[in-house]
């Protein structure tokens, strides 16, 4: 078991990034086997949330028992349904991505399929965010980024606890996947998954001397940056690792976006999470702990 217990607190960030249900469940799988072994990524003086990130980020700082989190993603689904994707939305998604000369247009264009499509109400998915954050309304102590993107005009925007937003309302931003989730209104503007503009946005830790990053998706649609092309702009002073999921973890999150919508598929992707976080300890523990 690696241990971190007497190190001096430094400059950590921990990047959460998006990927859907699944998403959710890999990381709080990751989380509560590198707890487990020691590691404990709650720590950090910054935590970065996109989309999927942005739920678990909650629940991490908010001290919830990550066991209990954890033992909740095994559950079966019950009444819950993978929400309904019209093959128009898939064609559309193609489209914006291959027209998209560059990433504000990407997200103008997102953003315009996000403010047309059908979604379940607002109020409905805002009840739905509580329940997935375990009733937390609290922003916690330690310093959260959530990230979104303004959907009509495509500007990338960031909630924390200074912004004078609630956390249920920035975290429904953080997770309205263009249409399949409404876009959340807040402060007037609506605004919608932040994994539009990166799958982690990880080049939110720039500055900071440690920083760990979880990406359940690596790449974005269309002209997006990469997540190691953000890791990379850290700078060589960075001592920056990624994790993103092994080769189990990715057979059980399947290979579609209607795959990591899923809910059906969360257990067996929780448990993998768990198991690679026993593989990926060492990794992590090297850049977390202090020297």
């Amino acid at each position: 078991m690696f241990t971190l217990e007497g190190a001096a607190m430094g400059s950590r960030a921990l990047v959460l990034g998006g990927g859907g249900i699944t998403g959710i469940a890999w990381e709080l799988g990751m989380l509560t086997g590198l707890a487990e072994a020691g590691v404990d990524l709650g720590q950090a003086d910054l935590v970065v949330g996109t989309s999927a990130g942005a739920v678990v980020a909650v629940q991490l700082l908010a001290g919830l028992d990550l066991e209990q989190r954890y033992a909740a993603q095994l559950k079966p689904p019950g009444g819950e349904t993978r929400p309904r994707i019209p093959h128009l939305y898939l064609t559309r998604l193609v489209w914006n991505t291959i027209r998209a000369a560059d990433p504000v247009e990407f997200r103008v264009r997102m953003g315009r399929m996000a403010l047309a499509a059908r979604t379940p109400s607002e109020a409905e998915r805002r009840a739905e965010i509580v329940r997935w954050i375990g009733g937390v309304h609290a922003w916690p102590k330690r310093r959260l980024v959530i990230t979104t993107v303004d959907a009509e005009s495509g500007e990338f925007v960031t909630f924390d606890s200074a912004s004078g937003v609630e956390l249920v309302d920035a975290v429904a931003a953080s997770v309205a996947t263009p249409g399949v989730r409404p876009p959340a209104t807040v402060r007037g503007r609506r605004h919608m998954d932040g994994g539009m503009c990166s799958a982690a946005n990880a080049d939110l830790a720039a500055g900071y001397e440690q920083v760990v990053v979880l990406a359940p998706v690596t790449r974005g649609g269309g002209p997006m940056p990469a997540v190691a092309d953000q890791i990379a702009a850290l700078g060589p002073d960075a001592r920056v690792t990624l994790i993103s999921p092994d080769e189990d973890a990715r057979r059980s999150m399947g290979s579609s976006s209607r795959d990591i919508l899923d809910p059906a598929r969360r257990p067996a992707v929780a448990r993998a999470g768990r198991a690679q976080a026993a593989q990926a300890v060492e990794q992590v523990a090297d850049v977390w702990r202090t020297t």
